[in-house]
């Protein structure tokens, strides 16, 4: 039955990136963040008048979903002249040697201030302790990758970029939480904008979204094929009969 069988295919297709990932995260709403266990922390200096905020499909669409939804970071961040650091932490997670994180970002186009953002980690439990200054790391001392380390003034990539890391080096087993953070230096010539979107953590082990699509298609074609194939035996039978 060809309608039945395409629900529930779709239903697989829907569902299975969500069972395998141990952490997803669109940003459809960043008000809603820090009450879903999420720390946001501007240690720039001078402080400035905006922190981690709604994406502003003005300045680009999302990489996925509503034009909005993504989260993003700007030169105002800090006062003018000043330096930028500031921390948007995870949910706590658990962390395993093998897990993977990935995201998408980028800035305006064409880019022509130089940004830069890190991912980091730390394995102390529910801490947000990322210091108190411009400068400081606190316990998220593990940098697992840089976007425009350098600060070129186009090195931040102007069209939604996938990046994505695996954990290694770990002791065994530990929980605590991932870290992005928005860090620039001399606002007066560097920052622009930036947007983060379509965060997924898996499991060590476990395929990312989109290879765990691939797997539902998979399975959904051998599946198709055992149903084709039942239904010429069916109809075999009924002519034998």
């Amino acid at each position: 039955m060809p309608s039945k069988f395409t629900a529930l295919f779709l239903l697989l297709l829907s569902a299975v990136p969500s069972a395998f990932a141990a952490l997803t995260e669109n940003f459809d709403d960043v008000s809603l963040l820090a009450g879903g266990g999420w720390a946001l922390i501007n240690n720039s200096s001078p402080s400035g008048a905006t922190g981690w905020f709604q994406g502003n499909s003005a300045v680009f669409p999302s990489q996925a979903g509503a034009a909005d939804s993504y989260v993003a970071a700007n030169f105002l961040n800090a006062g003018f002249g000043g330096n930028i650091s500031n921390w948007l932490l995870t949910p706590v997670v658990t962390l395993t040697n093998g897990d993977s994180i990935s995201f998408y970002t980028r800035t305006q186009s064409p880019a022509f201030v130089a940004d830069r953002l890190e991912l980091r980690y730390s394995t102390a439990g529910a801490s947000t302790d990322v210091g108190l200054t411009d400068a400081s790391i606190g316990d998220f001392g593990n940098l697992l990758l840089t976007v425009n380390p350098a600060l070129y003034p186009a090195g931040y990539p102007d069209d939604w970029t996938l990046f994505s890391a695996t954990l290694s080096g770990l002791g065994g087993p530990a929980t605590g939480r991932y870290a992005f953070r928005y860090f620039v230096t001399d606002t007066s010539v560097n920052a622009d904008y930036i947007g983060i979107d379509t965060l997924s953590v898996s499991p060590s082990g476990v395929p990312e979204p989109a290879s765990a699509g691939l797997l539902a298609l998979g399975i959904g074609a051998l599946a198709l094929t055992r149903s084709r194939s039942r239904s010429k035996q069916i109809n075999r039978n009924q002519e034998v009969l």
